[in-house]
């Protein structure tokens, strides 16, 4: 597969880069920088992953037949590589976010800032990831998020993308910006609502799970519509309740990602929530998707935070019910089909 290289970034391969998560999503987005002319280095947490990576020159295991360029190199060893860089990108699961901004404390320079592409909330505290960030890192380094609908095996291969990158600092969004945004095929926006842009990656997880029921008990089109814009409802409640603004969920990292992820078979919420109507159980389900379904854990940590500040998200609440053993997923579409007509508002 020939690649394309951008050759007219302005930032070139003497500022090297650093992407932690060597996923697909990680491993997609060091492609990208590593086509706009930088020097990457995309760490694994496995050994064996790493060495694989260097024999092949790609990541057969997530993103198969896609070669890397000689500018992308994978380590296992952080040590040596964190000091020495600017720009950080981290593509953890939530899981793993708090214990892998910690291990960078020690390492970290002066100049530092941080971007992370993971989307969800912390487990058992629903804390938003910048919260996790400025908790271990404290309150002076710049801090940045990208989402927004995009799979990792599209970028990958070069299809045409559009992501949001937010932060509270529109400089560090900026830079970031600047890094990744290739004329021919990714191309970047930014935005200072950061609360809002993380809250739309978190929820269209949860709303793309149901979406997936839907579509494997063959409700159809109208069903998977009607989720989609009482989704998009529940979002925005949720996310200006935390201190988004309503407009942020009308974009690319709102009503984009959540049409993306609940249309398509690549998003693996949707697969998830396919495979559990369909009559498997969890575990089997998240077996075959052979991946981190970060719907899972941000559907119970929304619906709590969704009580906690009493507002009305009956989708997540029957989501996180069907993954509690609280009710069937035939039972969650008949309970939500059987409310009391009511005015639609927003």
């Amino acid at each position: 597969m020939q690649l394309n290289v951008n050759t007219n970034n302005s930032m070139t391969a003497d500022s090297p880069l650093l992407v932690l998560g060597a996923g697909s999503w990680g491993t997609a987005l060091a492609l990208v920088l590593a086509h706009n002319g930088h020097t990457v280095w995309l760490w694994s947490h496995n050994p064996k992953h790493v060495q694989q990576m260097c024999a092949t020159g790609q990541n057969n295991h997530f993103l198969p037949n896609i070669p890397f360029p000689d500018t992308l190199h994978p380590i296992e060893d952080l040590a040596p590589y964190v000091p020495k860089v600017k720009q950080i990108i981290v593509a953890v699961p939530s899981h793993g976010f708090r214990e892998i901004l910690t291990k960078l404390v020690p390492l970290l320079n002066e100049e530092t800032s941080i971007c992370w592409a993971t989307k969800g909330l912390e487990n058992n505290t629903g804390l938003l990831l910048h919260q996790v960030a400025q908790a271990v890192l404290g309150e002076n380094i710049p801090l940045s998020v990208l989402s927004g609908p995009s799979f990792a095996k599209e970028v990958a291969t070069q299809l045409p993308t559009a992501i949001t990158i937010a932060a509270n600092q529109i400089e560090c969004a900026q830079t970031f910006a600047d890094l990744f945004h290739n004329p021919q095929y990714f191309r970047t926006y930014t935005n200072t609502d950061i609360i809002g842009v993380q809250v739309g990656g978190a929820v269209k997880n949860v709303i793309a799970i149901a979406a997936g029921i839907a579509d494997g008990l063959t409700f159809g089109a109208n069903t998977r519509a009607a989720l989609i814009t009482r989704g998009l409802t529940e979002m925005v409640r949720f996310g200006m309740a935390l201190g988004g603004k309503q407009e942020t969920f009308m974009g690319l990292t709102g009503l984009g990602d959540l049409m993306l992820t609940c249309t398509d078979d690549l998003s693996r919420n949707r697969r998830f929530g396919y495979k559990l109507a369909k009559g498997l159980t969890m575990q089997q389900a998240q077996t075959e998707i052979g991946q981190v379904v970060e719907g899972i854990l941000t559907a119970h940590e929304v619906h709590r935070l969704a009580q906690k500040h009493q507002i009305d998200m009956p989708i997540v609440m029957h989501v996180h019910k069907v993954l509690n053993n609280e009710c069937s997923p035939q039972q969650a579409v008949k309970s939500l089909l059987a409310r009391e007509p009511k005015q639609e508002n927003p």
